[in-house]
């Protein structure tokens, strides 16, 4: 998808973000009146130092954990002025999570786990397998069903991540260092397999990292340090 095609309406924004964590001597600011727009379909990346604070703000962007202070908005709505359940149904039918570490249930095989959003959400059994199947099969891993997490290597494992976080059709990837267990020809697989999936869902992809392989194949990459966004290359 060229630069050309994208479509340059704010999907997301964060206005004016913080975050502060304790009290008095012991607070925390990590992030200070932080702005973001991400653009629809856009691949953007966030760097930084560890303990900058770019989980927090990727869990505050998903609706995983609210701000101190400042908005979040979907196009026009303001997602934290909704009811916990209402948000949780939004980022359950909206947002997809892709984490370093994957979080798959160990007692289930891959085509189970990626079904589970699907299950709770309360959507129809057959249309959700069927949907895991397709999306498994997509990232080839089509004899690898009925495998359980253990018997599956940590590329495998990642990839039944990235189908269950595909698998209610989201319009959003939120992705947290996910190739950073990997070893190096898994994630440069990984990475290459994210911006296809980029282009083909038409997903808006925003993907916390330390590689810097990984952050130069997205549209932009954004540096966070000392609570605020710098560009690093241009927009």
């Amino acid at each position: 998808m060229s630069d050309n095609s994208r479509n340059r309406t704010p999907f997301i924004q964060g206005i004016a973000l913080s975050k502060i964590y304790g009290q008095g001597s012991q607070k925390i600011e990590v992030l200070d009146n932080l702005d973001i727009v991400i653009h629809k379909f856009e691949r953007v990346a966030i760097v930084g130092a560890s303990g900058a604070g770019k989980s927090t703000l990727l869990h505050i962007l998903g609706t995983l954990d609210r701000p101190t202070a400042g908005k979040v908005f979907y196009q026009d709505k303001d997602v934290f002025l909704m009811k916990d359940e209402d948000l949780a149904r939004f980022r359950n039918r909206h947002i997809g999570f892709v984490f370093q570490f994957h979080y798959l249930m160990p007692e289930f095989n891959a085509l189970e786990n990626v079904m589970m959003p699907g299950i709770i959400a309360g959507e129809p059994l057959a249309t959700v397998r069927n949907r895991a199947v397709e999306l498994l099969t997509l990232l080839g891993l089509e004899k690898r069903l009925h495998h359980k997490v253990g018997e599956l290597s940590g590329g495998e494992q990642q990839r039944v991540a990235i189908a269950r976080a595909l698998l209610m059709k989201p319009k959003v990837l939120l992705a947290d260092e996910p190739t950073g267990n990997l070893d190096g020809k898994t994630s440069t697989q990984i990475h290459h397999m994210l911006v296809q999936l980029n282009e083909e869902f038409g997903l808006t992809m925003v993907i916390v990292t330390h590689n810097m392989e990984l952050a130069s194949m997205m549209h932009r990459a954004l540096k966070l340090t000392d609570g605020r966004l710098i560009p690093l290359n241009p927009a």
